[in-house]
């Protein structure tokens, strides 16, 4: 079964340094998590995340491995981690974002979601032991509850009734794994989500409901999408401090590097985002002292490594006249190079937040590296 040790608490902060055991590997926290959402971390070979980046856990998603391979397809291959190679631990969001994100393509009700794909325009129905099956065929180490996202901004009344719906479906999910069998011969953990969208009591009452259902971890969803920065900040402080402290605490969708270092100072200790591999496929880079559009004229000549102090996070051959040069010509390489140097540089942030948390200055670390990182160069 997946387990949780707290090795180092820091003495300015809510941060917190722990070990996460799966049936796949040991996972150090706090943790990022590339987002391979349909299988594969987008432009990044399976290889460099093993070798070079030496990510711990990678994110699936079961609405698109739903819909692409399929079910089917996965279940002969014996899973993700055969199907793709990966042999670390793996999450899979249950596609309730997606449920979000798909709201003129599907009809919510109290048994599940019926929605039309974004591929072909076919119908198909998620509801939460449905989404349980999937995952279950997945093989993912930590599977996601089926919850509804709420949108920002939406109204007390919509949120209240979503996070209820949210509740209820949790507990069948809760009762469906309970009921079934991992298929490949390994223990899968089941991660509930706390919603409310930005209401306050909402969020607590989610919060103690989620806690009172005594899982292995905990995630924290609905956050990230549109809502002001601060509200983030406080509504992700008044869930860690009513969320078991001895009990992984994940933000689901964030964020950006300054938003991952302020939410491990409340607490969290697992984070997933797009950013790193979307952004970095349109030429933006994120480094040590602030974020570069490689595709900027002032780049052209800059024959400096890609991240301004000490060697490039991928290699000291690629330089920014080099990368930038790749991106003008439209050469293939360009978005492998960039997000590559993405996710090793987010990875690399969360060791350094470990590595102060161990040392115990992580919150006078933390106050002095944010603002580096939002500048923009």
């Amino acid at each position: 079964m997946l387990t949780f040790e707290i090795r180092h608490q820091d003495p300015g902060s809510k941060a917190r340094a722990g070990i996460i055991q799966t049936a796949h590997g040991v996972i150090e926290t706090p943790v990022f998590m590339p987002v391979g959402t349909a299988g594969s971390v987008k432009a990044v070979h399976i290889r460099d995340l093993k070798e070079d980046v030496r990510a711990r856990i990678i994110l699936g998603n079961t609405y698109h491995l739903y819909l692409r391979p399929g079910t089917e397809i996965l279940k002969q291959a014996g899973g993700l981690h055969r199907f793709n190679g990966w042999d670390r631990p793996i999450l899979t969001d249950s596609g309730g974002y997606q449920v979000y994100s798909l709201a003129a393509r599907r009809k919510l009700t109290d048994h599940g979601v019926v929605f039309q794909s974004h591929i072909d325009g076919s119908r198909h129905s998620f509801t939460p032991e449905g989404v349980m099956d999937i995952q279950r065929i997945i093989g993912a180490d930590i599977i996601m509850a089926f919850d509804e996202c709420t949108p920002y901004p939406c109204s007390y009344d919509y949120a209240r009734k979503s996070m209820h719906l949210t509740h209820a479906w949790l507990t069948r999910c809760i009762q469906h794994i309970a009921a079934t069998e991992p298929l490949y011969g390994y223990y899968q953990t089941l991660f509930p989500i706390v919603q409310g969208s930005v209401y306050g009591d909402l969020r607590t009452q989610s919060a103690e409901f989620i806690a009172s259902m005594e899982a292995a971890g905990n995630a924290i969803g609905g956050l990230s999408v549109g809502e002001p920065e601060e509200i983030m900040y406080e509504l992700t402080d008044l869930v860690c401090d009513i969320l078991p402290s001895n009990k992984p605490r994940y933000l689901m969708g964030v964020g950006t590097p300054a938003n991952i270092l302020e939410a491990i100072a409340l607490g969290v200790d697992m984070f997933d985002c797009v950013l790193p591999t979307r952004n970095g496929r349109n030429g933006q880079l994120f480094t040590r002292n602030g974020i570069i559009n490689i595709k900027n004229e002032r780049w052209k000549n800059d024959f400096s490594p890609l991240d301004p102090e000490g060697d490039s996070f991928v290699d000291s051959q690629y330089t920014k006249a080099y990368l930038r040069h790749l991106f003008v010509a439209g050469e293939m390489l360009a978005p492998m190079i960039a997000s590559l140097h993405n996710i090793r540089f987010y990875l690399w942030l969360v060791d350094q937040a470990r590595w102060h948390i161990e040392s115990g200055d992580f919150s006078t670390w933390k106050n002095a590296m944010i603002p580096r990182l939002k500048q923009r160069l």
